[in-house]
């Protein structure tokens, strides 16, 4: 803002002639903090009361709620290409209730389950697959050739840790099945268009 205001040209000016430039904060002082600022404070405690709210509304899903959800969750991170089931997250409360869903709403050979990790070059291949087989119930040794995909700088900056699981399962049947869910709830509502 100050070299904008020094040279009297735009932001965005200066941001193009230093964005190579290396950024390195000044130390604090030891014992120094910094105190939140009220607009972030309201909106941590705002994001608290969400929460709460969201519990409350959700509850226990039904039965019927969590075959939903998990069609819902399928219709939006799932493949819809014929033969085979696709889900792919980053998030491992997404995983993990997908393969909850999954295993509870069909007859699934385990041994036929598969994953495999889409994970930024630099970052620990084996830790993060030793995590996703956690979180999917999925052994390592199913798992395929992880992906190692190089970051670009400019795009992003922050990386998942875990990066993004794919789970796959071969069964055309069981694809057909979810594909038959997705369509049954998205022509039960009158959507507008």
């Amino acid at each position: 803002m100050e070299i904008a205001k020094t040279l009297d040209v735009a932001k965005s000016s200066v941001s193009l002639w230093v964005r190579d430039v290396a950024f390195t904060p000044s130390p604090r002082q030891p014992g120094a903090h910094r105190r939140p600022h009220p607009f972030h404070e309201a909106k941590v405690r705002r994001i608290a009361e969400l929460r709460v709210v969201g519990r409350h509304l959700i509850g226990v899903p039904s039965d019927e709620a969590f075959i939903v959800a998990g069609t819902a969750l399928y219709a939006g991170e799932g493949t819809k290409t014929d033969g085979a089931v696709v889900f792919a997250n980053s998030d491992p409360a997404m995983v993990r209730f997908f393969c909850k869903w999954l295993r509870e709403l069909f007859e699934i050979d385990e041994t036929h389950l598969r994953s495999r990790v889409y994970l930024h070059t630099g970052l620990d291949l084996d830790a993060a697959e030793d995590f996703w087989s956690a979180t999917t119930g999925i052994p390592r040794s199913q798992f395929g050739k992880a992906y190692r995909a190089v970051p670009d700088p400019t795009i992003r900056r922050n990386k998942h840790e875990h990066g993004c699981a794919y789970v796959n399962y071969k069964c055309a049947e069981v694809h057909r099945s979810i594909m038959g869910l997705v369509e049954a709830l998205l022509s039960s509502i009158d959507l507008p268009g």
